[in-house]
């Protein structure tokens, strides 16, 4: 078996995986299922390993994706991804970082699975309709109507996007220093006037169960959330966001908090508090589009 062609493409893999998912542990599933089947093929006989390994992968995640919808029917509170720690480059790709913000897998979520796969292969990573049509079992002709209405719905509902950086991160400090000090006016003036944040403590830990929208209402709640105590904190990135890791000593990640940032105002807030989706928060994932 062929371990070459595996390992070259698993960051790709684990990347399509993780946007039709938006869970690390679902897509890490998907990736050892696929891992499986692909060592029971006759790999000589594959003459394009890696298409191969994206239909392998593709199926295997709308499967997933089918019966994952149903359990988010019963999600206590707003379901939001799990977190996926991301590398410095990742933010240098602006496609890649985009799709992988937590605004755009939320939009993500309102595609019927199809809808979703179709969208991500082709406007993220470049596949051709025929292309995927061989991953989703529909002809061709039905994947352009799919593509074309997964498109105009999520350009409707995508919010704006700036990936990670300096400027972005200095906006993130001033924040917490800000809530930190219960300084209203100060916060207020670093947000956006349609501001929304968002929570999901899966009804396990105590979360908004609804967004909270509107900077005075957002700093409302930033300032009380403070109040109750700032754990220790360090800086990171998470879906190519800039990010907060709260942490409570021995016990590690407590909650993480990604701002979503745009002309220097935050425009969204997501603060993952469900320790099941903290779980596979430390690694830093490498992500790729793979070259096409």
């Amino acid at each position: 078996m062929s371990e070459d062609a595996w390992a070259t493409h698993r960051a790709l893999l684990f990347t399509i995986a993780y946007e039709l998912l938006g869970s690390v542990a679902d897509a890490e599933d998907v990736l050892q299922e696929s891992y499986i089947r692909w060592s029971g093929v006759d790999q000589a006989t594959v003459e394009h390993p890696r298409a191969y390994l994206v239909r392998l992968v593709t199926r295997q995640g709308l499967n997933q994706l089918r019966s994952a919808k149903a359990r988010r029917e019963d999600y206590v509170g707003t379901w939001l991804p799990e977190p996926v720690r991301t590398a410095p480059d990742v933010s240098e790709d602006a496609v890649l970082a985009e799709s992988v913000s937590m605004a755009m897998m939320l939009v993500l979520e309102t595609l019927n699975p199809t809808e979703r796969a179709v969208f991500v292969l082709h406007e993220v990573f470049g596949y051709s309709h025929g292309e995927i049509a061989a991953s989703v079992g529909k002809t061709e002709a039905a994947v352009r109507q799919v593509a074309h209405r997964a498109r105009e719905h999520v350009h409707a509902r995508r919010r704006r996007f700036e990936p990670d950086s300096e400027a972005a991160r200095d906006v993130a400090e001033r924040f917490l220093h800000a809530a930190s000090t219960g300084r209203m006016e100060a916060l207020m003036d670093l947000m956006a006037p349609d501001v929304v944040q968002f929570a999901d403590g899966g009804g396990k830990v105590i979360a908004a169960r609804r967004p909270v929208t509107g900077r005075e209402e957002v700093a409302r709640f930033a300032i009380r959330t403070a109040r109750s105590g700032i754990a220790d904190f360090e800086f990171a990135t998470y879906n190519g966001l800039p990010a907060v890791r709260f942490l409570a000593g021995d016990a590690g990640l407590d909650w993480l908090l990604a701002f979503e940032i745009h002309n220097g105002l935050i425009t969204g807030l997501y603060g993952v508090r469900n320790p099941d989706k903290l779980s596979h928060a430390e690694p830093v994932r490498p992500l790729s589009r793979g070259e096409r």
